[in-house]
């Protein structure tokens, strides 16, 4: 069975909309866009790095938006530790709208209702998938009780507007795993699903 990992940015009041740079996701008028980079230590590249390397990451599963940010940043460079794991790896994209062929080596079109496909998923592959962004479509699968884990760097900061990691109605039962903090003050969390939450 796959084990699904969720790796995140949020803010202490759980936004999680364009932590990389401005313009990366303006939706709603969203103009806080780069909130995270300021506050950017090796060790969360570490962190990430762990969950990419070849001994956790099997692939990536990635909503439409955030599927086609990562092709245009990740996909087409080849000076940074993480390209060579998109680019080599399957990436599993969940969509109502793309259709096949996808532009971006190694990708498979998971069409139809997300939940219901990541699910099917799950049961047939082995290994793990990690989602980067994809908000919709974490909140799919948090619904589903598909996630087994999170990954969060939780930033010392309160936007007080823009899209969440968790939406007013989500309910989920984590337990702590591992955390640290980096000399910039965020804490990296690793939190593991408990289901029935």
């Amino acid at each position: 069975m796959t084990k699904i990992l969720v790796a995140n940015h949020v803010t202490l009041d759980g936004v999680m909309q364009a932590p990389a740079r401005a313009g990366e996701d303006t939706r709603d008028g969203f103009a806080d866009g780069g909130w995270a980079a300021e506050r950017s230590h090796e060790l969360m590249a570490a962190k990430i790095g762990a969950r990419m390397g070849a001994d956790v990451a099997r692939g990536y599963l990635l909503g439409r938006r955030t599927y086609e940010d990562f092709y245009e940043v990740w996909g087409k460079r080849s000076d940074n530790p993480f390209s060579e794991s998109f680019n080599n790896s399957p990436k599993y994209v969940a969509s109502r709208t793309l259709a096949e062929p996808l532009p971006w080596q190694n990708s498979i079109l998971l069409a139809g209702d997300a939940a219901t496909t990541v699910a099917r998923l799950k049961q047939q592959a082995t290994g793990s998938l990690t989602i980067f962004g994809s908000g919709e479509l974490v909140a799919a699968l948090t619904a589903a009780e598909l996630i087994d884990e999170y990954l969060l760097m939780i930033h010392p900061l309160v936007l007080g507007a823009g899209r969440r990691l968790f939406a007013p109605g989500s309910r989920a039962r984590l337990r702590l795993l591992d955390s640290a903090t980096t000399p910039t003050g965020v804490v990296i969390a690793t939190y593991g699903c408990e289901r029935g939450g």
